[in-house]
């Protein structure tokens, strides 16, 4: 049966009923959409921030898990779209595999809970990946009900297109366009943030262009693009280094991502991931102000959520064309390790500047030693051969652009991912104005070496 009987797929030029999110699109909904829609499962992510602490720097950016979860909906329909006019696609994708790809798109995040990604990188074993809530979610109650009784789906089948965790053939490929170099999370959530955070940023690729260029690889295993996409989807990649530079890696951002991971590092023992989990964002806010009073916390989380914004501020940076060896030995290091560098950093400079400054009034934000930026992309090109038959030749998107692998090393991860200290505003130029402030540093690492 061809892709085009599939309901969602038909509604989309329709607009027979739907739905309008920005910038002024409409998600075409169906029976069977509103009845996941009206889960309380999914209806908890309008209550949970897409882009978390980032409202603190950009006030606008306040958009919600579930708008970009109806937009990366959408996107899933106009990618099949596209692909159902790809032989090699349609041979291996079938309505029931097109189907659960759409629900994977549209319920990707349900397992996200408040300022999860900040907190993840603490590395709390209590804590699961919120990849790892997704099945448990779908299988159960209300979300299970609708996929088994409206959609004749096995909600097994849709976590593992989420997950990765498919390994046939049709679950690879449609994993690939959900998450990859070019997926319909990156399509949406690029210019969706910058359109609340007011910034021009993210927008500036050509959608239409790359979506007309999407095709399969040599294998046929996972998504590629053809050569008229490439320049697509070089500005995409310029698009999301400059997000990260200017929006989610903002110093003041930044800031409040280290003070948030400290209050999560103090009220460990305190939190219940169970029912973390299951919090929207002011629930969660709400159980941090009550565990954090009369604690090294209560400080950190009045500064983040109480009446006053009183962030942190920035008294050292340190990327790794200037200061290699501050940014080697504390890039990549466990949060635990960052810790302990910060406490004996911050009785170091205590005594050198003879100021007042705890343990926890010091914070080291290192970035983690994941890359954000690189693409590993497929780039199909036409080709003819030497008895005139005309072909393809497959390249890597790296390969055929220095500006990709630029912008994928050098630019992000040697500039943009700093190393930086932040300490409060009434000591900041104090510490900043600390003689010897990097051998200290240094010094604080080789202690924890020493102590481990």
């Amino acid at each position: 049966m061809p892709l085009t009987s599939l309901p969602e797929l038909a509604s989309l030029e329709s607009y027979a009923e739907g739905v309008r999110i920005p910038p002024g699109v409409t998600v075409p909904l169906t029976a069977r959409v509103r009845a996941l829609l009206d889960t309380a499962e999914l209806r908890r992510l309008a209550r949970v921030s897409q882009l978390g602490l980032v409202s603190l720097v950009y006030p606008g950016a306040v958009h919600s898990r579930l708008e970009h979860s109806l937009g990366v909906y959408r996107k899933s329909l106009e990618f099949l779209a596209r692909l159902q006019h790809d032989s090699r696609f349609t041979a291996a994708v079938t309505e029931a595999d097109a189907a659960a790809f759409v629900v994977a798109a549209l319920v990707h995040d349900i397992g996200h809970w408040p300022f999860c990604h900040p907190i993840e990188d603490v590395g709390l074993s209590q804590f699961p990946r919120h990849e790892s809530l997704v099945y448990g979610i779908l299988a159960h109650g209300e979300p299970a009900a609708v996929l088994t009784r409206q959609w004749g789906l096995d909600p097994a089948r849709v976590a593992m297109l989420i997950t990765g965790t498919a390994t046939d053939p049709a679950g690879r490929i449609l994993h690939s366009l959900l998450s990859g170099p070019i997926d319909v999370d990156k399509m949406d959530y690029l210019g969706r943030d910058s359109l609340h955070a007011g910034v021009p940023y993210g927008r500036h690729f050509d959608e239409e262009r790359l979506l007309s260029s999407l095709c399969l690889d040599e294998h046929g295993t996972t998504l590629a693009i053809t050569d008229k996409g490439r320049t697509a989807a070089e500005m995409l990649v310029f698009a999301r280094y400059v997000m990260f530079s200017e929006v989610y890696w903002h110093h003041a951002v930044r800031a409040a991502t280290a003070m948030l991971q400290r209050v999560v590092w103090i009220l460990r023992d305190a939190l219940d991931p169970a029912s973390t989990v299951r919090l929207d964002d002011q629930g969660f806010i709400d159980r941090l102000v009550t565990l954090a009073a009369g604690s090294p916390a209560e400080p950190l989380v009045a500064g983040l959520f109480g009446d006053h914004r009183q962030l942190l501020k920035r008294v050292a940076s340190f990327d790794a064309l200037g200061h290699p060896a501050i940014h080697r030995c504390l890039a990549g290091r466990t949060y635990a390790d960052k810790v302990a560098v910060s406490g004996y950093l911050a009785a170091a400079i205590a005594k050198r500047a003879g100021i007042v400054l705890a343990a926890d009034d010091l914070l080291i934000d290192a970035p983690p030693a994941q890359r954000e930026v690189e693409f590993r992309l497929t780039v199909r090109n036409r080709s003819r051969h030497a008895a005139g038959e005309s072909g393809f030749s497959w390249r890597g998107l790296g390969e055929l652009s220095p500006v990709v692998r630029s912008l994928a090393h050098e630019q992000f991860d040697d500039l943009v991912k700093r190393v930086r200290l932040f300490a409060p505003a009434d000591r900041a130029k104090a510490i900043s104005d600390c003689p010897g402030l990097e051998e200290m540093i240094l010094a604080a690492v080789g202690q924890v070496r020493k102590r481990d």
